[in-house]
């Protein structure tokens, strides 16, 4: 079992930034891959970011390349995803997940087995 519980959600003009994090407990491991996704309201979850513990595995997505990264706190089991010159079109609810395979499709919100309760983000124009 995992737990994983994000925060760092809020308001925020457009161009700002905000950091959100993931904190994660129970049974990780460096090889378990963390996915960051967000849905927006009447749209599907979509795959963000990710990386593994490791940091061998880091992907972003082509349309938030240039804005957004991702770095680790290993000690702490805290994955963060840096959000920078935020759009309004960047306006949803953000999720961490992960799962306990190595290798799985992970743009696919399905693969997942366990996921956050979701912190809100909120662009303004």
């Amino acid at each position: 079992q995992v737990q994983l519980v994000e925060s760092g959600g809020g308001l925020v003009q457009a161009g700002g930034s905000l950091r959100l994090s993931c904190v994660a407990s129970g049974r990780t491991s460096d090889n378990n891959f963390m996915g960051w996704f967000r849905q927006a309201p009447g749209k599907e979850r979509v795959f963000v970011a990710g990386d593994r513990w490791s940091g061998s595995n880091t992907l972003i997505r082509d349309f938030v390349k240039d804005r957004f990264s991702i770095s680790r706190d290993n000690a702490k089991r805290t994955m963060y995803l840096e959000m920078n010159s935020l759009k309004p079109e960047d306006t949803a609810v953000y999720y961490c997940a992960t799962n306990g395979r190595v290798y799985f499709n992970y743009y696919r919100a399905q693969e997942y087995d366990y996921w956050g309760q979701g912190t809100q983000v909120t662009v303004s124009s």
